[in-house]
């Protein structure tokens, strides 16, 4: 399986004044690596597709804001 997150690692210049950030983090969407859609995938209940945002597991991409970071889950 294929990591959705990836890291990769900024140049960082010495005479940058900023404290530098030394690793940086992407997610790649899931359809990437689906060249087509195969008949007869599992498919999330009509309330968890509409939750999670598509019909099927294997396209459902987490998405965690930063946002909401330090705040106390309401789940």
């Amino acid at each position: 399986m294929y990591k959705q997150v990836r890291v990769y690692f900024p140049y960082v210049s010495p005479c940058d004044p900023c404290p530098p950030i030394r690793e940086k983090a992407y997610l790649v969407p899931p359809q990437l690596f689906m060249s087509f859609q195969p008949p007869g995938l599992p498919q999330f209940s009509p309330y968890e597709a509409l939750k999670r945002g598509t019909l099927w597991p294997a396209l459902f991409s987490p998405y965690e804001s930063r946002m909401l970071e330090g705040r106390p889950s309401h789940e």
